[in-house]
């Protein structure tokens, strides 16, 4: 895995080499020989590693132990190089500009230790390969890739553990399912997936339902095959063996063993198991040999650890069980069962707090460290609370833990390509039960060109697509979800959590200050987890001239926060640290290379100097006390997002020697040349009067904006802000990449008149309305695009309600209001809408019309005070598939919608969602709006239990 991992370190450093050649920087002749030979040797390497990686052998990589830390120690070193080449490029570039404001930096270099430095790398690929040939190591190929034990024989139904703990009611809902089809019901063959992560118990489910089914004796044959690590050929051959021993010897020919495997199944009734299939296309091919004609009563049953599968594999007439984990009661059940000897029955039991939050409910983990536990001799051996603080350790190292292991380093090894490897090793940077912002996320990723870049594809496009990959295998898990299904935060979880830790810094991926001690060798990722790094001694073996990402959460000694030790620092994520002030900045101004930039702490202001941090991507302010920001910011080439609630400065400054010709018509003019590549403005502060309204049409590539409009005593009129608003919605049917475009408003201080002005045509996929709304906006009817529209009134007035109706495009509805007028939905209103939500004081709702919002899969009534069903009808929504309530409505309520859920023919799942604090603070902003707009308690109980993800 390592060298999957270094071979896409290389891949991604290949460009920049590439680019540093192409690029003018006034490089010696002999200096460009020499980049030419190591981007040749670079490629080679590459191609090595991945030609040894698909090569199966019986020692897997083996050959290249001997030259992993060599290969890895050239590649940091040229990176060094390009990225000091860059500095130093940068420097010289402003150095006219402030050069009597700040030295150049003493580790500058120069054309003669540059060219050094590439001859060192020269020779450091002369002394690999000869290491390597002079110390082979011979592997010896086999016949076919080996097979993991644990997913093959060991999951055959008759060897799993009998002793099942919290599958009562999943075993019911698939038992019910595979009964046979009720009158009126499609009778063909049914497909039932069971999806969730490693070590949920899916097999043990599959097969206590296995053994159910075949002793019942409905189904003329049966078979429970594996089809992990197999191919298509491979798992029907087994499918075969189980119906008959006319095997063929081979299984390359597919067509054939389709054939063989159709023949026993026509005109049967079959039931059978796949268990952990991983590939739509490994599925497709098996499906063609599944005959369809059988009466309907034939049934399949597959497990997988992916989403998407799940879903390829029940599209038709099918169903997906998704696992959940463990509840606290279950999980200690079964953790006590298998940690404390039946000898020790009346004995005092453990305390398995910090076991069950390492867990997370996961059984594997559970049955795994209870063993352990047992092994060593309970009660006399490790307490719960030393198994835990050393669980790496015992991951790495430990017998009975080797099974966790191999699921563990096979959910790992199974992932396509080695950035989705880094992407997940990039998790190991957190705190444990921190959740991370996806935007942010994806940002960071971009930043640190953990992506490879694609002519066709933008590197955030593709960090979203990976981490789009990891939540579809059940690898990372949502924390906070928005009301339209967004994932806003997320983490990885239990075993999995500590897994990754222990291999990013195994790796080197990540270097690691946490419970006063340091881990890792090379410093490449900084990560210091809180008030863990209090002095400067813990520092003075680390060059932090080298360090490319620092992440501080809580306190940090002098020496961390002293930015002139920096200089190659791309991300730099301080938003959790406490002892940021504003002298701190000023240091950080001088990172030329930063690209990502998020600040928290005791910061009330920006500097004019942040505008020298030209390669500067993204800056989020959110989370500290700068209310003004600077106008030269929009004078940075590569700033995309900018995030935070200020105003915008538009003074000339007065004393900078750096900017003193960067005035607001400079900034006008670099706008008006299409110069800006700013797409996300969340958001800025206004009274109506601020010049920077004029500039905001100007930024063309503007795809995202959030405005305060907030009245000053100059506040006259609202005409450039309808203008700058007028402007950015405007309908750009001729631009290819117009796809989506979000506008939020916040007005609950103004009159809702300021939109009056605001004309068609114009485009948006997302608009939220925050204000006293009392008839929808006329520029709303005539939004072209419009997929998701949320609005916060005092109240839904049928005039509202009736120019919503007629929104056909419509796919997400979010409204917010103490209460709602009498009104009908009618057949065949919003016919895409898919979620609808509704936040109500007074829980008192429109009549829903048969045939209105025929393709709803989701409501969300989050209305503490719901009574029953509240006149809801959720017979009239065929496609529906949850239902989700506020966390404290009453359990007689609760029990209304589960029984109304079961009658309905879609068996639509009823759901509360699970406090989260961020929604909290959210919320309390709410109510402040509501209040401004004169509601005095009109969502209080969302201050009492917050908006998160749906628990069951």
């Amino acid at each position: 895995m390592e060298a999957a991992l270094l071979s896409g370190t290389i891949k991604v450093l290949l460009p920049k080499l590439f680019s540093l050649v192409e690029k003018s920087w006034n490089l010696h002749k002999d200096i460009k020989r020499d980049i030419h030979f190591l981007d040749k040797e670079l490629g080679m390497i590459v191609r090595s590693i991945d030609v040894e990686l698909n090569t199966p052998r019986e020692n897997h990589g083996a050959a290249l132990l001997l030259s992993i830390e060599d290969l890895r120690e050239l590649a940091h070193g040229i990176e060094d190089c390009i990225d000091s080449l860059m500095y130093q490029a940068s420097w010289k570039q402003q150095a006219s500009l402030f050069r009597r404001r700040v030295q150049s930096p003493k580790a500058l270099l120069n054309g003669l230790q540059f060219a050094q430095k590439l001859q060192r790398m020269k020779q450091m690929v002369v002394e690999a390969h000869d290491r390597r040939q002079r110390y082979p190591i011979l592997s010896q190929p086999s016949s076919a890739a080996p097979v993991d034990e644990s997913t093959s024989s060991s999951c055959d139904p008759r060897l799993i553990d009998a002793d099942l703990v919290g599958i009562d009611e999943p075993r019911a809902k698939l038992l019910e399912q595979l009964a046979e089809a009720a009158g009126g019901q499609p009778m063909q063959l049914k497909v039932i997936s069971i999806v969730g992560c490693w070590g949920l118990g899916k097999t043990a489910l599959a097969g206590d339902v296995y053994k159910t089914e075949v002793s019942s004796g409905r189904f003329d044959k049966h078979a429970w095959v594996c089809a992990a690590l197999k191919s298509p050929g491979e798992v029907l051959a087994d499918m075969l063996r189980e119906f008959s021993s006319n095997v063929p010897s081979s299984s390359s020919n597919v067509g054939q063993l389709c054939i063989k495997v159709r023949d026993q199944l026509v005109k049967m009734r079959y039931f059978i198991v796949i268990d952990d299939i991983q590939t739509q296309d490994q599925w497709k091919i098996i499906k063609t040999a599944l005959p369809d004609e059988n009466n309907g009563s034939s049934r399949v049953v597959v497990t997988t650890t992916i989403q998407s599968v799940a879903n390829a594999c029940s599209s038709a007439n099918g169903y997906v069980h998704k696992m959940s984990r463990l509840d606290e009661n279950c999980s200690k059940r079964l953790f006590n069962e298998k940690a404390c000897p039946e000898k020790y029955s009346h004995y005092k039991q453990p305390d398995p707090t910090a076991i069950l939050k390492k867990c997370d409910g996961q059984p594997l983990a559970l049955v795994t460290i209870g063993e352990f536990l047992q092994s060593n001799g309970w009660p006399r051996g490790p307490a719960c609370e030393d198994v835990c603080n050393d669980i790496r350790y015992h991951l790495q190292t430990e017998e009975t833990f080797e099974k966790m292991r191999r699921v563990l380093m096979r959910n790992y090894a199974s992932l396509p390509g080695h950035a989705l490897k880094a992407c997940l090793l990039y998790f190991g940077i957190f705190p444990s039960n921190h959740p991370v912002r996806r935007k942010s996320l994806l940002r960071r990723w971009s930043a640190e060109g953990i992506v490879e870049t694609q002519d066709s594809c933008g590197a955030l496009t593709l960090a979203a697509k990976n981490f789009n990959k990891l939540m579809d295998r059940n690898l990372i898990e949502p924390i906070d979800v928005s009301n339209n299904d967004n994932v806003k935060s997320c983490q990885t979880y239990g075993m999995m959590r500590e897994f990754v830790l222990q291999l990013s810094i195994s790796q080197n991926f990540v270097t690691l200050f946490c419970d006063d001690k340091k881990e890792g060798k090379y410093v490449r990722r900084l990560s210091l987890h809180h008030k863990n790094a209090k002095d400067g001694e813990s520092f003075k073996n680390i060059d932090l001239s080298l360090v490319r990402s620092l992440t501080i959460f809580g306190k940090a000694c002098k020496t961390v926060l002293d930015f002139n030790k920096y200089e190659l620092l791309r991300v730099l994520d301080l938003e959790r640290c406490d002892d940021l002030t504003d002298d701190h900045v000023k240091g950080i101004c001088n990172l030329l290379l930063l690209k990502y930039l998020s600040l928290g702490g005791s910061v009330t202001e920006l500097p004019e100097d942040i505008a020298k941090l030209e390669h500067l991507e993204a800056l989020d302010v959110r989370r500290t006390k700068v209310n003004i920001l600077p106008v030269e910011v929009f004078l940075l080439p590569c700033l995309m997002h900018i995030l935070g609630e200020f105003r915008i400065s538009g003074k000339v400054h007065k004393k900078s020697v750096f900017l003193k010709k960067k005035t607001g018509n400079e900034v006008q003019k670099f706008l008006s040349e299409g110069k800006s590549n700013v797409e996300t403005l969340a958001g800025f502060v206004t009274d109506g009067s601020e010049g920077f309204l004029h500039l905001i049409g100007h930024m063309n590539r503007l795809r995202k904006v959030k405005i305060w409009c907030k009245p000053s005593a100059s506040s006259t009129e609202w005409t450039d802000l309808t203008r700058a608003i007028q402007q950015f919605i405007q309908d750009k049917k001729d631009e290819n990449n117009d796809t989506t475009r979000s506008l939020s408003l916040h007005f609950d201080e103004c009159s809702e008149k300021i939109l009056d002005a605001v004309k068609g045509p114009c485009y948006l996929s997302s608009l939220k309305l925050h204000g006293n709304v009392t008839a929808l906006p006329q520029f709303c009817v005539s939004l072209r695009g419009l997929r998701e529209l949320c609005l916060s009134t005092t109240k839904l007035t049928t005039g509202v309600l009736e120019a919503l109706s007629s929104l056909s495009y419509l796919q997400y509805l979010k409204l917010i209001a103490r209460d709602i007028e009498d009104f009908s939905i009618e057949v065949q209103a919003l016919p895409r809408l898919l979620r609808l939500c509704f936040e109500l004081q007074h829980p008192t709702f429109p009549t829903i019309k048969q045939g209105a919002m025929c393709f709803l899969v989701t409501l969300q009534l989050l209305c503490k005070d719901l009574n029953g069903l509240s006149g809801v009808n959720i017979e009239c929504f065929e496609h529906l598939e949850e239902v989700i309530l506020h966390p404290r409505v009453s359990q007689e309520t609760q029990k209304q919608w589960e029984r109304a859920a079961e009658e309905h023919p879609n068996g639509p799942k009823v759901l509360l969602l699970k406090a989260d604090d961020k929604a909290e603070s959210s919320d309390v902003q709410l109510n402040l709006a509501f209040s401004n707009m004169g509601i005095s308690e009109v969502c209080s109980h969302l201050n009492e239990s917050s908006i998160g993800i749906p628990v069951p």
